[in-house]
């Protein structure tokens, strides 16, 4: 089983429900909103990406 989100990304509620059929989708019923989550992969914490640092910190812009 995977994870589930616990407060919506737009308002910060808890009341999620799952949307569609598709797995990731979910909606807020506090706020109206539908979102879908999803895992992009992970990171090399040696690799020079632009706006990181080498232990993947964020740098400001």
């Amino acid at each position: 089983m995977r994870a589930t989100p616990f407060h919506c990304p737009f308002c910060g509620d808890e009341d999620l429900r799952p949307h569609g059929e598709t797995h990731g989708q979910w909606e807020c019923r506090s706020c109206m909103r539908a979102f879908k989550l999803g895992f992009l992969g992970l990171l090399n914490p040696n690799a020079d990406t632009p706006g990181t640092t080498p232990s993947g910190r964020r740098t400001a812009p």
